[in-house]
């Protein structure tokens, strides 16, 4: 079996980095610009000058908010229409996606440019598309990775922190998403084995976040992007999108697809979601009890949920006050939620019985654990992190 390493043509980083879109992009033809409503608010001027000349021959298609076939497919025949050279993603993980779907179905070089360090999407060559109730229905892949990707951290560092936040929580996991796809025989995303600087990638990815995250997240809220900032974005968005990639995946992203089934937990952030995974994860694995405390108080530091009722309260409608109890009832399967303050007895059971049965039937890397794994080990380890924690 081949090992096999991939990654974007070009990575830059630092305040200031859009400038060098136009030293980037073809020399002739239309360019394509993917964004919503809100980015192109914030960053429509900022791109006009980065690109220069290229502005005259540019068109922003306007992204509707979910990377879907349709949202894709709309996109794609407006792009073709315009006979685009180029397609630019500008925005968060879906926008970036969708733009990737693209330039995947028209075989056009695609250059991202994140406005959040939410995820690790913008390096890697993977569009998740969603189903229009938000439920993760495919991954799409194209040929080839990213020709660039600008990360311009004097954006970055304006985003919600939340966004941030998330970011951590999806990069944090591939020490040991990594580690466990490799002990297993398990392939990455290329279809080969991993090679082992992929594992050096996921190993410095942690090391990084856990060293520079809790500074980073004090240089966000002074709208400072200093060096905590500068490391902990690098290893959000270069070092986790290279880990995974070329490292695989494991229990704590293949329990996105339990969670994206159910519409109350599936408006959490992706990292969020990651984040509660690794913690199922590392109980499967049979983690010490030194390091769960460990994780569990980074957690706390840095604001990622630690319980599923955490990772509940944060796919609540926003401005809504209604408890868990009644919240969304009956979601995934027949789970029931029961109580204000989190999750217990039967109503806990059957949730974690249908989020494991969805990540059984349907994550491809769900079996790529060194320990004994099966969708009633899956549903023990929810339950068992639930009573831990409430």
């Amino acid at each position: 079996m081949l090992r096999i390493f991939g990654s974007p043509r070009r990575y830059l980083q630092g305040p200031g980095a859009l400038a060098e879109l136009a030293n980037l992009i073809p020399a002739t033809g239309r360019i394509v610009v993917v964004a919503d409503d809100q980015v192109q608010a914030l960053l429509g001027e900022a791109l006009n000058t980065a690109l220069g000349v290229a502005a005259g021959r540019t068109v922003f298609a306007r992204f509707g908010g979910e990377c879907t076939a349709a949202e894709i497919g709309r996109l794609t025949a407006l792009a073709g229409k315009a006979d685009a050279a180029a397609i630019i993603g500008v925005g968060g993980g879906k926008a970036i996606d969708t733009a990737k779907g693209v330039a995947r179905d028209l075989a056009r070089p695609v250059l991202i440019v994140p406005t959040v360090a939410s995820n690790d999407s913008p390096t890697s060559r993977l569009s998740i598309v969603y189903t229009e109730d938000h439920a993760l229905a495919e991954v799409r892949l194209m040929s080839f990775n990213p020709d660039a990707v600008i990360v311009d951290t004097s954006v970055i560092v304006r985003a919600p922190a939340r966004f941030f936040v998330s970011g951590i929580g999806d990069a944090i996991s591939k020490r040991f998403e990594a580690r466990a796809c490799f002990e297993t025989g398990g392939l990455n995303f290329y279809k080969g084995r991993p090679p082992f600087v992929a594992l050096a990638l996921a190993d410095a990815c942690y090391d990084q976040i856990r060293t520079w995250a809790p500074g980073a997240l004090v240089a966000l809220a002074r709208g400072e992007a200093d060096e905590a900032f500068e490391r902990t974005v690098e290893a959000s968005i270069l070092l986790s999108g290279l880990a995974f990639e070329n490292g695989g995946l494991s229990i704590a992203h293949s329990l996105t697809r339990g969670l994206s089934a159910d519409p109350v937990l599936a408006r959490a952030l992706h990292g969020e979601q990651v984040a509660w995974g690794l913690l199922v994860q590392r109980l499967l694995e049979g983690a010490a009890a030194a390091e769960l405390d460990d994780l569990f108080a980074f957690y706390g530091q840095v604001g990622l949920p630690r319980s599923l009722a955490d990772l509940m309260a944060r796919g609540q409608p926003a401005g809504s006050s209604e408890p868990l109890a009644t919240m969304a009832q009956g979601r995934v399967g027949d789970a029931q939620r029961s109580g204000e303050d989190g999750l217990t007895g039967e109503a806990l059971a059957r949730l974690a019985q249908a989020i494991a049965a969805v990540t059984w039937d349907r994550a491809p890397y769900v079996r790529q654990l060194t320990s004994p794994v099966d969708a009633g080990r899956i549903e023990a380890a929810i339950v068992a992190l639930e009573q831990c924690r409430t």
